[in-house]
Formats: C-alpha cells, sequence, structure tokens
C-alpha cells in the first residue's frame, strides 16, 4: 500500500477523483500524482520529476504551462472585481470584450456567445436552446438530438446520453429519451475493409438518413459532432464527410451543434474545426482552447438564424429561463481575453498546422509499419496510434490484455506522457500548440521505445 505521507493520504480519504478506479485508489493499489507546477511543455510533480506533458492537460493547456500573461491578467481581474453576475443585462468589460473577440473568430453567421464554466454544461445549454427554439416555433415533437457513437460531449445527464462511449453510459442509466446514435466516422473501424473512403461516407449518409425515416424527420432537432472525433480515438473524418453529413441535414431541417471544445482556437491549424472541414453549424460549443484552462470557461455560440428565434421567444415569453451562477465570470473572462491574445501574438494557430503535421508525419515514420500498429492518424496538433493484434486482418487485441495503457505506461517511464484513450487500444497526443518541432521529435522517439518495449 502507498502511505508516502499525510498528504498522499488525505489524498485516499478525501478526494473523489473523476475517472480513477475508485476502490483501488482508495485502497492505495492504485498511484497517484501531486503536480506542483509547470512551464511550457513540461509539468512537474512534487517527487521531481519532469513529465513532456503530449496531451497538453486533457487537450487544453494549448499555450501551455506558465504563462505569466494569463496569470497576471487573472490576478487584476480578481483585484478589480473577482465576480458579479451576468443576469438581467449585467455584464464586466472582461466578458464583452471577450464575447467580441469570439465573435471575430468564429465562422460567418454566428451571432451571440453564452458563457458557462466547461463544455459539459455548454452542451446542455445547447440542447435547451434547440428544444426551446422548436417550441418557439410550434414545433414541440421535434426535440431529439443525434449523437454519434464514439462521440464525446461531457458528462452531465444529458451531455452523458449524447456522449457514444460505453464507459459513460454503463450503470449511470444512460442514454436518457430523445437521445439517438448514428454511425461514427472512423474509417480504420470501417464495417468492410474493402471500402474505399467514399464508399464509408456514403455508408454513413446512408444510416444517417435510415435513422431519421426509423425516427421521423419531424422529431429530429439537431446533430450534434465533433469536428474530429476527440476521446472516441482521434479520429480526423475521412474526405467529404461533413459536407455529405449536413446536406442531409438541411434537406430534413436539423440543427447542426459542432463541439469544437478540442478543435476550437487553433488545434487544427485552423482557428476552428467547422472552417476547417467546411461546416456552417448553427450553435458551436466551446471550452478548452478558450482559455487554455487557466481558469474554467466555455461557450455556446450562437447563430443568427438560431438567435433570431431566442429573441421572437422572450418577446412572446418574457426573459428567457436559463442561467448559471458562474455564467461569463469575470476571472474566466479575463483569462479568455489574455489566452487569445497569446495565440495570437506567438502564432500559435500556425504552428499548430505545421508542428503538428511534423510530429504525425514522424509518428508515422516511426511506428506506422510496425505489426502490431493498425493506424497512425491525426490533424494538426493531434495524433493518435492504434495498435492491433494482426494488422492485415485488422484483429484487435482482447481488451484484457490492456495494451493500449501498457504502451502509454511505458512512455511515462520515459517521461512523456501520453492517452490511452477509451474503448480500443490506442494512444493519443494532444501536446501544447507551443510544441517545438525537436520536442515533437523526443515524443516521437520515446513512442517508438516505449511500442518496442511492450510489443516488440
Amino acid at each position: 500500500m502507498l502511505t508516502n505521507d499525510i498528504l498522499d493520504k488525505w489524498d485516499r480519504e478525501n478526494f473523489f477523483h473523476p475517472s480513477t478506479h475508485l476502490a483501488q485508489f482508495a485502497r492505495g493499489e492504485a498511484p497517484n500524482r501531486i503536480v506542483t507546477g509547470g512551464k511550457g511543455i513540461f509539468i512537474e510533480d512534487r517527487d521531481g520529476n519532469r513529465l513532456l506533458d503530449a496531451f497538453a492537460g486533457l487537450y487544453c493547456v494549448n499555450v501551455g504551462y506558465g504563462r505569466p500573461e494569463i496569470a497576471e491578467a487573472i490576478a487584476a481581474q480578481a483585484k478589480e472585481l473577482a465576480y458579479y453576475h451576468a443576469y438581467v443585462g449585467h455584464g464586466t468589460e472582461a466578458s464583452i470584450t471577450l464575447a467580441k473577440m469570439v465573435l471575430e473568430r468564429a465562422p460567418k453567421g454566428m451571432s451571440k456567445v453564452y458563457f458557462g464554466l466547461g463544455g459539459s454544461d455548454a452542451n446542455e445549454t445547447n440542447v435547451k436552446l434547440v428544444w426551446y427554439y422548436n417550441n418557439i416555433l410550434g414545433r414541440p415533437a421535434k426535440k431529439k438530438i443525434i449523437s454519434r457513437w464514439r462521440g464525446y460531449h461531457g458528462s452531465g445527464l444529458v451531455t452523458g446520453s449524447l456522449t457514444g462511449l460505453k464507459l459513460f453510459h454503463d450503470k449511470f442509466d444512460l442514454p436518457l429519451d430523445r437521445i439517438v446514435h448514428t454511425e461514427a466516422p472512423y474509417y480504420f473501424r470501417r464495417p468492410d475493409l474493402s471500402m474505399s473512403e467514399a464508399d464509408f461516407v456514403a455508408h454513413c449518409v446512408d444510416e444517417l438518413e435510415k435513422l431519421i425515416a426509423r425516427e421521423g424527420a419531424d422529431t429530429i432537432a439537431a446533430f450534434i459532432g465533433e469536428p474530429v472525433l476527440g476521446t472516441g480515438g482521434i479520429v480526423p473524418p475521412p474526405a467529404g464527410y461533413w459536407p455529405a453529413i449536413q446536406a442531409v441535414l438541411t434537406k430534413h431541417d436539423i440543427l447542426l451543434i459542432a463541439d469544437e471544445v478540442v478543435t476550437g482556437f487553433g488545434r487544427l491549424g485552423s482557428m476552428m474545426g467547422s472552417d476547417h472541414y467546411g461546416m456552417t453549424p448553427d450553435i458551436i460549443t466551446i471550452a478548452k482552447g478558450l482559455t487554455s484552462a487557466y481558469a474554467p470557461l466555455s461557450g455556446s455560440i450562437v447563430g443568427d438564424r438560431v438567435w433570431q428565434v431566442l429573441e421572437r421567444g422572450t418577446d412572446e415569453n418574457g426573459p428567457i429561463g436559463h442561467g448559471w451562477t458562474y455564467s461569463a465570470h469575470p476571472i474566466g473572462a479575463a483569462a479568455g481575453v489574455a489566452n487569445l491574445k497569446l495565440i495570437d501574438a506567438l502564432g500559435l494557430m500556425k504552428n499548430a498546422g505545421e508542428t503538428g503535421a511534423h510530429l504525425n508525419a514522424q509518428m508515422r515514420a516511426a511506428v506506422g509499419g510496425h505489426a502490431h500498429v493498425g493506424d497512425v492518424r491525426g490533424e494538426g496538433m493531434l495524433c493518435a496510434v492504434e495498435f492491433v493484434e494482426d494488422r492485415d486482418t485488422r484483429r484487435f487485441f482482447d481488451p484484457a490484455r490492456k495494451v493500449g495503457p501498457a504502451v502509454a505506461a511505458a512512455l511515462l517511464k520515459r517521461g512523456v506522457i501520453a492517452r490511452a484513450m477509451p474503448q480500443g487500444d490506442i494512444l493519443g497526443f494532444a501536446p501544447p500548440l507551443c510544441l517545438t518541432a525537436a520536442e515533437a521529435d523526443e515524443v516521437v522517439h520515446k513512442t517508438a521505445e516505449a511500442v518496442a518495449e511492450v510489443l516488440g
């Protein structure tokens, strides 16, 4: 049993950690890490370990750790005004400025920004707004939301239902009614190996059309999707996927919610994933990259079409009945303003595209030919390596072997943090956008060593 000291004891006796084996942790069978600092792409723990964080926390520390510009903006805001609410027309200089900055970076056709705290509550807001929208339009039956299997949209009741991963449903009585799922745009896991990308896109479209026909288009309000699947495996869509899907949604008058919690603000080498893939969403979810996680903040960017109906709804029914105590929290907003300025000043969007391309190319060259590597994929500063027992037949390992976690553990021994993704043997990378080519080479070299250690 791990009983290092009083802090370790308090940790195990008092702290409920998310996404953790609770029993093993409480008994001291699972390790902990108490993080004390960070600089650039590295974090440090109290035991003196310095680790290259190739996952940017949880895809979120985009500008890197230890940026004084953001820390100083937070401190200045806290000294001036630590908090006031955003209800009934109240605002702060930071929240108003950030809303303008977000819309300047958003795709055309967006109108207003509603601020929350995290991606989960932003998607809860989005679903409520979609339901409100259809009620105002006199369509009370048009309420179902289509998500994709392997999509990730949060851990709440509705948002956990939208998430298409088994771990987030089992024993939680999810998904709830009104949430339905369709095919993930996961070409590597296509049902027939003989399918071309075009064939697979046609298959995804056909599956969506069949779902809409079964459920009834007059019952379906919106489709939600990440431009690139994130936690479900870091999977860029096959060529032509988003235009083909959007054509179906337009035909059936179904709104599109683009979940840009991971892809927003530069990670793909574009400001927004929607622009990167030619999407024209009605609502956009933002969070992680909005503040680089220096303070909690999320947002729902509402498009013109939806906004006009929301205005009409309040003319007919009075003030909209939605709000969080910490909506547009001034400290989070101040962090957001400083963060977006820093992304521009440091050229991080451009670096994400260029260094991310280098990371992906070097990773393919280093491990792509390994007998147990089935796929190396990525876009911008996102990369994934998927392991298989037999690459020719695409036979997957028995999940009980936990090959992905074993490779992640071997990489951690070498001082690099990557993420063993759920529901597959997949090693994910999402480094801070300030990663250099030399640091990318270090990640690749140590990944190759870890793969060799575990899989020969």
